[in-house]
């Protein structure tokens, strides 16, 4: 990525780019972006960093008028885990799993292009899926462990729920020979 590019955002709801001293539209960070430009955008008056709520309004026009990536269903999901217990987790496994997806079209767009080379590998899609199935499954390994009891403790909260249902006393697995 290059170098970060300053934008003030004035008052008046217009960007300026002080690097080309112009004044530019979202519709130019949404560009910049694409170029691999990093920008840091911010309030002129306030000084605020408002890069997030800028590019969140790239992001939404994309969504509105470009061909959408995210589905309402998507959307609804997202918004169920602000507040959660589970947020930071779930911010942090959106930026691994795009992480992962960049660096995979990587290695992709690089097996491709030595595709028909010798030494190539001999089918580079299967391999790409096998990766994904491995690192989805770590994930979910994590993900898991994370917020499950180990197996013991969960028979332990499970006996001891019922102890206090039973009025103490564990039931009998064994039948009563009276």
């Amino acid at each position: 990525m290059s170098e970060e590019r300053l934008i003030k955002k004035y008052a008046n709801r217009r960007l300026y780019d002080a690097a080309q001293s112009r004044h530019i539209t979202i519709d130019d960070i949404r560009d910049m972006v694409i170029a691999g430009t990093r920008v840091k955008v911010i309030e002129d008056k306030s000084n605020e960093d408002i890069t997030r709520l800028v590019l969140l309004q790239v992001i939404a026009d994309q969504e509105q008028f470009g061909r959408p990536i995210l589905s309402t269903s998507l959307l609804e999901s997202m918004i169920r885990f602000y507040g959660n217990s589970m947020q930071s987790y779930f911010s942090s496994y959106l930026e691994k799993s795009v992480e992962t997806f960049i660096r995979q079209q990587e290695v992709m767009q690089q097996q491709m292009n030595r595709t028909g080379s010798p030494g190539s590998a001999p089918n580079p899609l299967a391999e790409l899926a096998r990766q994904n199935l491995e690192l989805w499954a770590k994930m979910q390994e994590t993900l898991l462990a994370t917020f499950t009891p180990p197996r013991d403790q969960a028979r332990d909260t499970q006996a001891n729920n019922t102890k206090s249902k039973t009025g103490g006393k564990a039931p009998d697995s064994d039948a009563d020979e009276s």
